[in-house]
């Protein structure tokens, strides 16, 4: 556990650390770990994405991605991010990795990443960002996850605390923008 517990506070000095360095490819390291928020909740960076979309940190108007910033977009996302945060909890969710599971949430990365990139100038670069970072999510946190589960001795406590992490990253990612 202590292992654990130091690892996870190195990962985190480290991403504190990405997180404050400024540049031109920054966009990429912010596509990738939202793509990674999708593979932990397909709906939560989306949600994130498009508030941001909204409040105007993201330049989506006039690109392909401008729905991003729309009215309602950030309130639909929204509403299905709070959907999934409960879905999740239930007992007859199926696995992540189960293909419809794991196609959305890389949809969901991919969208993400195209609309950081595409307010970067750089949509396909920053579309694959997000659909890596969401694979890489999505096998991290079922792996992440299930360790956390065998710790605690049952899921809800691993599901919660993957979902705190989840709304934390995106938060931090967005006001980053």
């Amino acid at each position: 556990m202590r292992n654990m517990l130091g690892r996870l506070r190195q990962a985190s000095r480290d991403l504190i650390a990405v997180l404050f360095m400024k540049g031109p490819i920054m966009f990429i390291v912010f596509a990738l770990l939202l793509g990674i928020v999708s593979g932990l909740r397909a709906m939560t960076s989306p949600a994130a994405v498009s508030w941001a979309a909204k409040r105007g940190l993201l330049a989506v108007a006039g690109t392909p991605l401008a729905f991003m910033g729309f009215k309602y977009t950030p309130i639909i996302f929204t509403v299905l991010a709070i959907g999934e945060l409960i879905n999740d909890k239930l007992p007859k969710t199926p696995s992540r990795k189960v293909p419809p599971q794991f196609i959305a949430r890389i949809v969901s990365g991919s969208l993400v990443g195209a609309t950081i990139g595409v307010a970067s100038y750089s949509l396909i670069i920053g579309l694959l960002a997000g659909a890596i970072g969401a694979v890489a999510g999505t096998y991290g946190g079922a792996a992440m996850r299930a360790q956390l589960a065998t710790r605690f001795g049952k899921d809800l406590p691993a599901a919660l605390l993957e979902d705190a992490a989840g709304i934390v990253l995106s938060i931090v990612v967005i006001t980053r923008l």
